[in-house]
């Protein structure tokens, strides 16, 4: 019976739930009619911290029986997984629903970043121990971030109108990581090259526990345009990803050893379609073509993840910036608290994906 799981689990949820996951419980209980306004009231203004009011919490919901027991437990399931996992709290089972057609998720988005608990972290490296990065303790670590953001391009048509919008959005979003941000603007093929190998030889990796590299240009194949590029010469001014990946490996950039490297590149292809948006895109002579967002493991401890089009086409705003930027950082916003770096990158894929076939059935040309 649900209550009796109430009962047993019941000092380990004082002890170890967060302040934050006891509200938003409060609110769903309202919600689902288990409680009322006076007795959320109540939990509240009648106790003032956090184990007192996780206390009046589970115990009133106790003493309403099983159906009430059993959705505090669903509710924590949904709200903190890990910690009712932990408390070996099993939600009643409901009838399977219907088979329908997947939708899109419906979590509100966060316009900042939401900060992990103490409690999550905790439950976490207890859960995963040996199988995950553990990060230094704030006090101790000095994260770096490599930002690129060409703009102005020495060809006129290819400025990137919105794209300052982009560096500010990724920029508040690495500080709130507490990655201090090394930012550049406007490079060329050469001067990309060597200043993400200067960043590889910063001293201070050796005291950090992973790094960023962001770059946000045009792009064509595996590759990406430095402000010099033409397209009446197409083959020059280009600078190869794969040379992240060699300036940041285990040889030439020890100081990040068996620490995570995460590699963002907007760098699209694409014909220009529409004037309110326009993709980031340049001619490709080849005809070769990629998939949409892709995941790109290369040597050890990488992640990348690249905007590529023309099957889900990448576009950008003057006003606010590359859909892929923007749906990247409201995920990582809104998620990071809670999932690991393959399932962000996982939903902003989707997210761009979906977001993105409006303005492409509207604005492709014939």
């Amino acid at each position: 019976m649900a209550d009796t799981q109430l009962f047993r689990a019941r000092r380990e949820f004082v002890d170890r739930v967060s302040k934050d996951v006891v509200v938003q419980l409060l609110d769903d209980l309202l919600e689902d009619g288990v409680i009322n306004d006076g007795e959320k009231e109540a939990v509240i203004e009648e106790n003032g911290s956090r184990a007192e009011r996780a206390r009046h919490l589970i115990d009133k919901v106790q003493k309403k029986g099983p159906k009430a027991s059993g959705k505090l437990i669903s509710r924590l399931s949904e709200r903190d997984p890990n910690l009712c996992e932990l408390l070996k709290l099993a939600p009643p089972e409901s009838p399977a629903p219907a088979a329908k057609l997947p939708q899109q998720e419906t979590t509100a988005v966060s316009p900042v970043l939401i900060s992990c608990t103490a409690e999550f972290k905790r439950a976490l490296l207890e859960k995963e121990a040996g199988s995950i990065y553990v990060p230094k303790p704030k006090g101790q670590r000095r994260r770096l971030a490599l930002l690129i953001n060409n703009v102005q391009f020495d060809h006129p048509p290819l400025l990137r109108r919105g794209a300052e919008r982009d560096k500010e959005n990724m920029e508040k979003l690495l500080n709130g990581l507490d990655y201090t941000v090394d930012e550049h603007s406007n490079l060329s093929a050469q001067d990309i090259d060597e200043t993400v190998k200067k960043f590889s030889q910063r001293e201070e990796h050796l005291e950090s526990d992973s790094a960023f590299v962001v770059i946000m240009s045009h792009g064509k194949r595996d590759v990406i345009c430095g402000v010099r590029y033409n397209p009446n010469e197409p083959e020059k001014d280009l600078f190869s990803i794969d040379n992240i990946f060699k300036h940041l490996n285990n040889q030439n950039c020890p100081a990040l050893r068996d620490k995570p490297k995460v590699i963002v590149i907007q760098a699209c292809r694409g014909d220009e379609s529409g004037s309110m948006w326009a993709c980031d895109s340049v001619p490709n002579p080849s005809g070769l073509e990629d998939d949409g967002i892709r995941k790109l493991p290369k040597e050890r401890d990488f992640i990348c993840l690249m905007s590529c089009t023309p099957d889900t086409k990448s576009y950008r705003s003057p006003e606010t910036g590359t859909l892929f930027i923007q749906k990247l950082v409201e995920t990582i916003n809104t998620h990071a608290h809670k999932d690991h770096i393959v399932e962000l990158f996982r939903k902003a894929s989707i997210y761009t994906s979906q977001s993105s076939a409006l303005p492409s059935l509207a604005l492709t040309p014939d």
